[in-house]
């Protein structure tokens, strides 16, 4: 079972349901007054840390006291991060500023963004696959989701890995060679947008073993980083990434260093969701490639960054005026190529089976139509749960008592 980077602190939640409508993936209940989230169902999109109104909801996460713990460290800073600071125009002062707060070295995502992107344009995987159109597999979240619910589009999924996990195995790789340190010295630390990409970490959906240590979110590292760079006045050349590489930021970025020319971005979550159920239901778009991005506007969006992702959008766009499109050539040799693929096939995930006893769950789904007949049918929430079928369900489950439905309780006065 997978540990969420998704927490609920108990003594702030009271019981609003703000969460519970929220949540694309019907993932939490409402019982005593407390939310509490289904792990099995969870996809760490952090729709429900943007919409609760108590604080209530949270990550598990590492911050900057955890440089300590390690020999050398190395910061993988995620591309949403450069579109947190306004009036910054060269990514070097932000690079900079993390030398300043303690980091030994910088390996950034989004230069290994642009080595997969090289290495899809050269060997040409973004073209259509199956019966439908290549789907993206930079979000976690994306990929979490499709094993959940569209496993029948688990094999219209490009098979290369997460751009951060291949900085952390170079990032690595390039520590052990300047240092001598074991691996398990080094510290490689990615500064991430969202809470799937905390729990991606510790549980990747495409590799075998994690390569990345800790993660800090862009939010917390906020401050003590706006702090640091007012005081660079001669930034360190230390960027290696171009124009392609921080576009990934933001949505349509990836599809566009791909140079995948008849391609689709789709962004936030319940488009992401409903574009995927088109594709299920053969209603294939006149797309080969689509980029699918569970935050609005792309990472730049995630609940754990700062501010407005339309004004981080603006902002990297500013920047990328004085970046070379791609910033190097690459080595794209067999040994590269294979680092770049996954090495772990996405699965189907049943969360959503109601039995394992085939007979079981279409008896269990029989009786959860017959519940659904006499509820309202207006997923007010009241019960706890985030629709009338979901609390249908969790009646059949033994995870809830009919009475919970006020109006049912009003109909059998």
């Amino acid at each position: 079972m997978i540990k969420h980077s998704v927490i609920i602190d108990k003594n702030k939640c009271v019981g609003c349901t703000s969460c519970i409508k929220a949540c694309p993936n019907e993932a939490i209940r409402v019982r005593g007054g407390k939310a509490r989230l289904l792990d099995q169902r969870c996809i760490d999109c952090g729709t429900c840390i943007k919409k609760c109104p108590h604080g209530a909801i949270k990550t598990t996460h590492s911050d900057l006291s955890i440089l300590q713990k390690y020999k050398y460290t190395v910061a993988l800073p995620d591309q949403a991060l450069f579109g947190q600071f306004t009036k910054v125009r060269d990514p070097n002062v932000i690079l900079t500023a993390l030398i300043t707060l303690g980091f030994d070295d910088i390996c950034e995502p989004a230069a290994s963004a642009e080595l997969i992107a090289q290495f899809a344009i050269r060997d040409k995987i973004n073209g259509a696959a199956n019966k439908g159109p290549a789907i993206s597999s930079c979000c976690p979240t994306i990929l979490r989701l499709i094993r959940m619910r569209f496993p029948d589009l688990i094999p219209q999924v490009v098979d290369t890995i997460i751009p951060i996990e291949h900085a952390a195995i170079k990032a690595r790789e390039k520590a052990i060679a300047e240092t001598g340190l074991f691996p398990e010295e080094i510290g490689i630390i990615a500064i991430v947008p969202c809470p799937s990409q905390i729990t991606e970490s510790n549980y990747p959906e495409t590799m075998k073993r994690r390569v990345i240590d800790e993660c800090i979110p862009i939010v917390d590292i906020y401050g003590p980083l706006e702090s640091a760079i007012k005081k660079v006045t001669d930034p360190i050349p230390i960027c290696r990434s171009g124009r392609r590489g921080l576009t990934h930021a933001y949505s349509g970025g990836e599809a566009a260093a791909r140079k995948a020319w008849n391609f689709m971005a789709v962004d936030e979550i319940q488009n992401c969701i409903t574009m995927l159920e088109e594709i299920e239901n053969g209603n294939i778009p006149e797309a080969d490639y689509i980029e699918l991005n569970a935050c609005t506007c792309g990472c730049v969006g995630g609940s754990l960054c700062v501010g407005n992702p339309f004004n981080a959008k603006l902002r990297i766009k500013k920047m990328l005026g004085d970046l070379p499109e791609y910033f190097d050539a690459y080595d794209l040799s067999m040994e590269n190529r294979q680092q770049l693929t996954v090495s772990k096939k996405l699965e189907y995930l049943p969360a959503f089976l109601l039995d394992e006893d085939r007979s079981m769950a279409f008896e269990k789904m029989t009786k959860i139509q017959e519940i659904r007949k006499t509820l309202p049918g207006i997923d007010c929430g009241s019960c706890g749960a985030p629709s009338c079928n979901a609390f249908a369900e969790d009646i059949v489950q033994v995870h809830a008592d009919p009475a919970r439905c006020v109006f049912h309780r009003k109909e059998s006065k």
